[in-house]
């Protein structure tokens, strides 16, 4: 392995990103429009049509898809089937910075399409993201493992549910899916960077 390709194995390109979403998710509804509430809205709406400072939001969401379409292709090596479902993953999160949410202010003119655009990507992004999480479980080889990748895609798909028949903490179910996901992303990922850096090893 060349020394310039060790150094791109060794980055981490999800975790500053993600400690930066975690910052922008509970600091940014301060500075957004007035009726937005953490409990009730969604991290999309902070990057919504007209909304205050949206390009904050949406810059984070395309930094998240590079990053995890980064790692992805580092890691999964010759696992196809889970790079294309990140690369899904990763580029529905961009195009949803691109297309944006409708604004949670009533009255306001806006795009009727493109949040509709935004609605059909944001449901790519959820469905992606469960199908890699259950066949993860398929790669994996602790037993201990391959229950928690099943288990976060199904918290994600009970949170998911939760946003849609719990309403009034809408903003709390969707930010509990991005915590806990994203968490074991990087979890994953690092177990198998420890797993690729054995195999190199044993091999030599």
């Amino acid at each position: 392995m060349t020394e310039k390709k060790k150094r791109i194995e060794n980055k981490r390109y999800l975790l500053p990103v993600y400690i930066l979403l975690l910052f922008i998710m509970f600091i940014l509804p301060y500075y957004s429009a007035e009726e937005y509430s953490i409990l009730k809205n969604t991290t999309s709406q902070l990057g919504a049509q007209h909304a205050p400072n949206a390009w904050i939001m949406n810059i984070t969401f395309c930094l998240l898809g590079i990053a995890c379409m980064l790692e992805a292709w580092i890691y999964l090596k010759t696992f196809w089937v889970h790079k294309i479902l990140l690369t899904i993953f990763g580029t529905g999160l961009i195009l949803t910075a691109v297309f944006r949410h409708e604004p949670i202010i009533e009255g306001i003119p806006y795009n009727d399409f493109e949040s509709a655009l935004h609605s059909l990507f944001a449901t790519i992004v959820g469905f992606s993201f469960t199908l890699f999480a259950i066949s993860a479980a398929f790669i994996e080889k602790r037993n201990s493992k391959k229950l928690l990748a099943v288990l976060v895609g199904l918290i994600a798909t009970g949170l998911s549910v939760l946003m849609i028949t719990v309403t009034d903490y809408t903003g709390i179910w969707q930010r509990l899916i991005f915590i806990i996901s994203f968490a074991w992303l990087m979890l994953f990922f690092e177990g198998l960077k420890n797993r690729n850096t054995i195999d190199i090893s044993t091999t030599h």
